[in-house]
């Protein structure tokens, strides 16, 4: 019974019915409890705080003394010539005769005494915090954390942007390829200022990240700065203090070192499993909308509703975009490939020999032929790697058919998804019925379908194609036709609506009838065109020679 209870109450019951006249025998049997118990609930209502068992005695204790003293002349020794912890066990053999002494004791004893020796001696500040008042619209800290996603079933290692503002806790999030590069680093900056619809007006808090740090100068807070984190700052108006390097500086921005850890637990445990770092990302500003409701310790209102006071007084963002990726000219490869931080993008065959222009962002990369988009990749994690698109090398292949079956571009089609088990059943079907140099020249005419239709729709025509027997790019072409206008007629013309619009036959109408507006406009006349003529309508006969 004394188990179910607290003490507190059980006391309160024993000394309730010793008031009754109940003896000390019969509180014993009713509460299940000793003497003592009893006896102890008499003396005083509030039980006695339970005595601390005595310390166990450790073999080093005859020798905390002497370690002492070692550690206290060694605060006038020169810094390079003081006591180790290995020094410290080797005199206690030598001199002390401690063979009972592990250096594993002497280790951890000499790491807990060193400090509290210098802070008794003055020669170094106790650790007290200090609290911070922090004033709305003022104040950020920025970090980046490492989170393991499932990226279409592989796991890798993403990196977590975070800028919190201070004041009201309100972070934003955002995950990228890679933390160590500037592309990430500005991406994520100029995300957070666009959610949050401002910039801090005082300063921002950093450790010494290499996007934004050249160089540390000696032991103070001086830094040289990379030019296009200089350019970036100068741009939105940000006012950066870097913290102290190592341990020491981590609690100078301690409220985004714990909020990475946070939205870390409560958002990617257990880890996601997504197709693309877009997707991830959306879910990420979906997060990031849930958190405004949540209170941070003891607050008495939500983070959203701190966020709602502070946000009118940050800095307006700058009308003009800042290019926040990074610009390249490799030149293209004899594999069509270029290289752009050690890994390998596919181009348009085409382009083999001439010299483009990359833009390089946080999770993806574009190239440009002057101003045209010729290629767009998902920026790769590995030093290395390769990744190629099979739609830039079907020019090639179409004098080349023997190059497919072996071709990286075909595998990573296959693996990503978009070569499927149709398209692989039709090949073979194709080679069976033409032989396999023309069988695949006509797969390679229907992958070239997927630049002008949709992969749902090239797919179902190639199942269509291949129940009817019909092994050809046009009738794949056909049938991939026939379903794109037998999923609009459902669009249209849903069998619930007696009264919906004729189904689009002609596939131009269709386009024309999805695109252009209404004509509403007068049909065209020339009755202006004939006040330009009046003299001969009112005198036919003029100009007639008689």
């Amino acid at each position: 019974m004394a188990g179910s209870r607290g003490r507190v109450e059980l006391y309160s019951a024993i000394r309730r019915d010793a008031r009754t006249g109940m003896s000390n025998r019969a509180l014993q049997r009713k509460h299940g409890v000793g003497y003592r118990t009893v006896a102890a609930a008499l003396e005083s209502a509030w039980p006695k705080a339970r005595k601390a068992p005595p310390r166990r005695g450790s073999r080093l204790d005859p020798y905390r003394g002497v370690i002492d003293s070692w550690l206290r002349e060694d605060l006038d020794a020169p810094r390079k010539q003081r006591h180790t912890a290995k020094r410290i066990f080797d005199r206690l053999l030598d001199e002390q005769d401690a063979t009972e002494v592990s250096y594993w004791m002497v280790r951890e004893y000499v790491a807990t005494r060193r400090r509290e020796i210098r802070i008794e001696a003055g020669r170094e500040p106790a650790n007290t915090f200090i609290p911070q008042e922090h004033l709305p619209g003022r104040e950020a800290e920025v970090d980046f954390g490492e989170v393991a996603i499932r990226l279409r079933d592989e796991l890798v290692t993403c990196a977590l942007f975070s800028l919190r503002l201070s004041y009201s806790g309100k972070a934003v999030h955002r995950i990228s390829a890679s933390a160590g590069r500037q592309e990430a680093f500005f991406e994520g900056h100029a995300h957070a200022f666009r959610v949050l619809g401002g910039v801090p007006t005082d300063k921002i808090r950093y450790d010494n990240l290499k996007a934004a740090v050249a160089s540390v100068i000696g032991f103070s807070r001086r830094r040289v700065e990379a030019d296009r984190w200089t350019a970036f700052r100068s741009h939105y108006g940000i006012e950066a203090f870097y913290c102290q390097p190592g341990i020491q500086g981590a609690h100078e921005k301690g409220g985004v070192e714990g909020q990475i850890g946070w939205f870390r637990r409560n958002h990617l445990v257990p880890i996601p499993a997504v197709e693309s770092l877009a997707e991830l990302n959306a879910m990420v500003d979906a997060w990031d909308d849930v958190d405004d409701a949540r209170r941070i310790g003891s607050r008495a209102r939500t983070v959203g509703e701190h966020f709602a006071t502070e946000q009118p007084l940050l800095a307006p963002l700058p009308t003009e975009p800042f290019e926040t990726g990074r610009w390249f000219t490799p030149r293209v490869d004899r594999y069509s490939h270029v290289t752009v931080r050690m890994n390998k993008y596919s181009v348009p065959a085409r382009m083999v020999g001439r010299q483009v222009r990359v833009l390089l962002h946080a999770s993806e990369l574009v190239v440009f032929d002057g101003k045209s988009k010729i290629a767009r990749h998902e920026r790769l994690m590995t030093k290395g790697a390769t990744r190629v698109d099979l739609d830039h090398y079907l020019e090639v292949l179409l004098r080349k058919p023997g190059a497919l079956p072996g071709a990286t571009a075909l595998e990573q089609a296959r693996t990503a998804g978009r070569f499927t088990p149709t398209h692989d059943a039709w090949w073979a079907a194709a080679c069976k019925a033409h032989g396999d140099a023309e069988g695949t020249r006509a797969l390679i005419e229907v992958l070239m379908l997927h630049r002008h239709l949709r992969h749902d729709q090239v797919v179902a025509g190639l199942a269509a194609a291949l129940n009817a027997g019909a092994l050809t790019a046009d009738a794949v072409a056909l049938e991939a036709r026939k379903y794109e206008d037998a999923t609009d007629r459902l669009v249209v013309e849903p069998s619930a609506a007696p009264s919906a619009p004729r189904a689009v036959r002609s596939l131009t109408e269709r386009r024309l009838r999805a695109q252009l507006p209404a004509d509403n406009r007068p049909l065209p006349t020339v009755d202006k065109y004939d006040q330009l003529l009046p003299s001969r309508r009112e005198n036919p006969n003029e100009g007639v020679a008689p």
